[in-house]
């Protein structure tokens, strides 16, 4: 049902891009730059002195008094928490943001640069508060494999890279730029953005972000009239406008949910979950469900055996997503197996990562053939060892090969990306 939503919400939204001669394509980053120029794009901004705006060239370093200016990213969608949040980041980081991946430095006067690269963010719905901890340190601990399997960002626009060897930037370049982006534009002056720190008890899901730096505080009276009267009685999470806000600004790559909307089936009140959130968007419908599908199952079913991965530390896990981040399926990873053996043998891993998610659905009564239907493309990646990113490696080092210039080599291989997504039901359809 839910593929059936997405395919049918994408295909109406392509033919209003259609009307406006645009396209929607499903993709993890743009590599083709905007017709100004990458940079221009990005750093189009303006200056709110409470009486107008004025259009700037050099930096402005916004500050916290009522009179001091405002920056106003000019192709940022105009929403007071993405302007905050993006004001609070350049104060912090001095009216400048910059941004390095190999290959490229750059700088920019917004975070807007975050826009780079877009993702999917499941959530797996956790069935009591006691194993909330469970879930959310499996999580943790699964990012690096799943990562692995999902990897679709490993490029930047060209007029990025400057002057760089195209061939070293081909080598060199991580598989997903995307988490780059995200912490570079956010962690200034403190790590917002990174993986997260272990739950002991469920209510870490509350103390955690208590206990988080804030970063552009909300006050309720900025949205009084949308405030509820609690009538002088117990005031929960759910209508606790700071704590709501605040939650929304604790950017860990695995993230606890607490006071979540009511789940169809699942809880007629209130609910918990696990939003798991590095995975990029991926080459087409089947292929974003394929690895929702892997990460509700496997933590599912990673939790209801009692499988001893929580054992494996929360730093080797934080470095096997890192490394995943830059080398993909050929990443050093970190697992426990079932036996309780450290391994960090891929076959083993991956043979263990479809397993459990296999056996989570079932258990979830998810049947036989829906479950080979979407982790079957997505297994075939590590039969092949070819994710999106290592297609898109190559499809570039073969244009290099032949002559062509990196920007004409990033714009052939991101033209054939989208033909070959529409054509096709599955990223290894094409492989």
């Amino acid at each position: 049902a839910q593929a059936e939503t997405l395919a049918a919400d994408l295909a109406e939204t392509r033919e209003r891009a259609r009307e406006h001669g645009l396209s929607v394509v499903l993709d993890a980053m743009w590599t083709v730059p905007p017709a100004e120029g990458t940079l221009a794009y990005l750093n189009d901004v303006e200056i709110d002195v409470g009486e107008g705006t004025d259009a700037v060239d050099a930096p402005v370093v916004p500050g916290p008094d009522p009179d001091d200016p405002v920056v106003v990213a000019r192709n940022m969608r105009r929403d007071p928490r993405y302007g905050a949040l993006d004001n609070e980041a350049l104060r912090r980081a001095g009216g400048v943001l910059p941004f390095e991946v190999p290959g490229a430095s750059v700088a920019f006067h917004s975070v807007l640069f975050e826009s780079f690269a877009t993702s999917i963010q499941p959530h797996v719905q956790v069935p009591e508060a006691d194993a909330f901890p469970r879930y959310h340190d499996l999580a943790t601990r699964t990012l690096g494999p799943v990562l692995a399997l999902a990897t679709n960002s490993p490029f930047l626009p060209a007029d990025c890279y400057g002057d760089a060897d195209p061939e070293r930037v081909v080598e060199a370049t991580h598989h997903e730029l995307r988490i780059a982006a995200f912490e570079q534009s956010m962690n200034q002056a403190c790590e917002k953005v990174r993986v997260p720190a272990d739950f002991e008890e469920p209510t870490d899901a509350v103390d955690h972000v208590v206990a988080d730096d804030t970063y552009a505080p909300f006050l309720e009276e900025w949205v009084a009239e949308e405030a509820t009267d609690h009538d002088g009685g117990p005031v929960d999470i759910g209508s606790c406008w700071e704590f709501d806000y605040k939650r929304g600004t604790f950017w860990r790559w695995v993230r606890g949910v607490v006071c979540g909307d009511a789940v169809a089936g699942a809880c007629d009140e209130r609910s918990l979950r696990v939003e798991y959130r590095p995975i990029p968007t991926q080459p087409t419908v089947r292929d974003v469900v394929g690895m929702q599908v892997l990460t509700a199952g496997l933590l599912h079913g990673l939790a209801a055996s009692d499988h001893p991965l929580r054992e494996l530390p929360n730093e080797a896990a934080e470095r096997a997503f890192y490394a995943a981040v830059e080398d993909g399926l050929d990443a050093d990873l970190a697992w426990v197996t079932v036996d309780g053996e450290p391994t960090e043998d891929s076959a083993v891993i991956f043979d263990e990562v479809f397993e459990y998610a296999r056996q989570g659905l079932a258990e979830q009564d998810v049947d036989a053939a829906t479950r080979d239907r979407y982790l079957d493309p997505i297994e075939a990646r590590v039969e092949r060892g070819v994710t999106p990113s290592v297609w898109k490696k190559r499809r570039v080092r073969e244009a290099l090969d032949g002559g062509a210039s990196l920007d004409e080599a990033l714009t052939a291989m991101q033209r054939e990306y989208v033909e070959r997504s529409r054509e096709h039901e599955t990223f290894v359809d094409w492989v």
